[in-house]
């Protein structure tokens, strides 16, 4: 029997999941299925057969509106909130510190995006410590699944923190889509990539009277919140896929300054 609550791996078949019909909150919503990427898969393709996959995952297919029916499961009875502290210090220090450079919590969203240009040449001495910061969370995570002699080895862990992400960004997805009938290009771990009439996120985000689209993409330096990436043009996109002979060329993966120095898989 499912449990949510119960962190672990699950399997389960998820190919049933037709993401033209979702539920977004209480209600069913159509979409056009041949563009929202699964959550399921690496490369966003639909589910072909039973796999594993981290409790999270598994909830938001139940989240969507589908029933899902694991035949095997590893879970952990004895569970907590492991990352909170961790979490929590690197939280509020990249916080201080990216106010400290001028970018603030509580600044409208045009207001973000102009603190955010350049912010980390106004000091290069904050800059590295907004650096480290960054690098200490993707390292510490990194660690979870390297094999130590130490106790730091907890795949499961890092296979539940990566599979919340994933999950928080796609409802994000789902949400804008059913809201404004907008789909991604291109996606990466933590890029998305839209089609825009103008340079700036705000000439594509749902924003009314400076409020965003509730449960999707929100302007922001706080965690779980976006920033602008990058922008690039039509012609830029279609020059270097053809450069490189690459049609599943993953453009998130280059859209911060648009420079492409190898080719990637579409991942």
């Amino acid at each position: 029997m499912y449990n949510a609550k119960l962190p672990g791996s699950w399997l389960v078949d998820l190919s049933h999941i037709d993401l033209s019909k979702v539920k977004v909150g209480e209600e069913w919503v159509e979409l056009d299925g041949s563009m929202p990427p699964s959550p399921f898969t690496p490369k966003g393709e639909r589910p072909t057969g039973p796999a594993r996959y981290a409790t999270p995952t598994e909830a938001y297919a139940v989240e969507l509106g589908y029933h899902v029916a694991p035949v095997e499961a590893y879970v952990r009875y004895d569970n907590g909130r492991y990352l909170d502290g961790w979490y929590n210090r690197l939280r509020d220090a990249y916080l201080a510190t990216m106010a400290d450079l001028g970018v603030d919590a509580d600044l409208p969203p045009a207001g973000f995006l102009a603190a955010m240009y350049g912010y980390n040449e106004r000091d290069p001495e904050l800059a590295i410590v907004v650096s480290a910061i960054k690098a200490t969370v993707k390292g510490g995570l990194g660690k979870l699944r390297e094999r130590t002699r130490g106790e730091g080895w907890r795949p499961d862990i890092h296979a539940a923190v990566i599979s919340r992400t994933r999950i928080n960004l796609h409802r994000k997805i789902v949400k804008h889509a059913a809201f404004t009938g907008q789909y991604p290009i291109a996606i990466l771990s933590d890029c998305v990539v839209y089609a825009a009439g103008g340079a700036s996120p705000l000439d594509f985000l749902p924003y009314r009277d400076g409020k965003p689209l509730p449960g999707g993409f929100k302007l922001g330096v706080n965690p779980g919140l976006v920033k602008h990436e990058g922008t690039q043009s039509v012609l830029w996109g279609e020059e270097v896929r053809e450069r490189f002979d690459a049609p599943e060329l993953n453009l998130a993966r280059y859209i911060k300054d648009g420079t492409v120095t190898d080719i990637d898989n579409g991942e």
